[in-house]
């Protein structure tokens, strides 16, 4: 397959680095005067994984318009104004694969939701979730993740194009439970790093249950399937998120409540916003990300915020 990957940050070059090993024609996409895409066209290497000469770096985005496949991996509040941009207004009979996890905050909408908005409706969106990081599967460490997409025999064609030896995917059953479960989970990800600030991570544990309970509910609001929370979208994903050093929102979590910086990346705080937002809309009570956006948004102090859950009043766990 000819394939142009949008997004040369540290999983959107990975992706082309493993989709060239399984022999794919890959096109790597990168914003002209950005200092990480300018390293890979000097070096094409980026301390994690070296491309091969095989893979064509480029800052012009029309290269969308020859790829069978279209491949997107930005921060997830980017990508209305990306799917803007004319040469991706251009596509037609498109399949455009989201490797991104996230929720638009103002709207709540799914990223399938946005393309769906912006995009010629010939186009196809699908998405690529799951556990996994990037330091890892170089290591040679496989895992699991997921492809979901309404287009059945799209879905099934992406699972036997991407499938190698590194990361057996499964078929995705429930876009939307699978779209809000993985970005649900960054959520999770920044109240365990809250923890491990505080010296509290034994209730991690009890944090995973709650937060694929609370999350599971509001899947099911949305008509979604809430058994989609207990799967590699959401706490199947909670290892490479509530307790790897690699996780970007953990991290966060545990830099904000040390009062320490923290620069990279982390989509938890985006999506929580998107969350308070749903729960509203569909009036699913969500303890655990109400506590998180409280902390990030409101100005609580995170010690009261963890507090009031433990305060809630008692009752059956399920």
């Amino acid at each position: 397959m000819t394939i142009t990957v949008i997004g040369c940050g540290r999983w959107g070059t990975f992706i082309a680095y493993y989709l060239d090993t399984l022999g794919h024609t890959i096109t790597l996409y990168g914003r002209k005067g950005s200092e990480t895409f300018q390293r890979l066209l000097e070096t094409r290497n980026n301390d994690l994984v070296t491309l091969s000469d095989r893979i064509c770096l480029t800052d012009e985005l029309s290269a969308v318009e020859e790829a069978d496949i279209v491949l997107i991996s930005i921060g997830s509040q980017g990508l209305r104004s990306l799917c803007q941009e004319s040469p991706l207004q251009a596509l037609r009979d498109k399949t455009i694969v989201l490797c991104m996890k996230g929720l638009e905050i103002g709207t709540g909408c799914r990223l399938t939701e946005v393309v769906a908005q912006s995009l010629h409706p010939s186009n196809t969106a699908a998405v690529w979730i799951g556990p996994g990081h990037v330091q890892e599967f170089v290591a040679g460490v496989p895992n699991c993740m997921v492809i979901d997409c309404h287009n059945e025999a799209v879905k099934h064609r992406l699972v036997e194009a991407f499938s190698g030896p590194l990361i057996r995917f499964y078929y995705g059953s429930d876009l939307i439970g699978n779209e809000v479960g993985a970005a649900a989970k960054n959520v999770i990800g920044i109240a365990a790093g809250m923890l491990d600030g505080y010296h509290l991570s034994s209730l991690k544990g009890a944090l995973m249950s709650r937060g694929t309970r609370e999350i599971s509910r509001l899947i099911c609001a949305m008509g979604g399937n809430e058994l989609s929370a207990y799967g590699l979208c959401h706490l199947g994903d909670y290892e490479a998120t509530v307790f790897s050093p690699y996780s970007h929102n953990r991290r966060f979590g545990e830099a904000f409540v040390k009062g320490e910086p923290f620069e990279a990346l982390a989509e938890g705080y985006y999506t929580v916003k998107a969350l308070v937002l749903l729960a509203e809309t569909y009036q699913v009570e969500l303890p655990i990300c109400r506590a998180v956006y409280d902390v990030l948004y409101e100005k609580a102090a995170p010690q009261t915020a963890l507090r009031t859950l433990l305060d809630r009043s008692l009752k059956q766990e399920f």
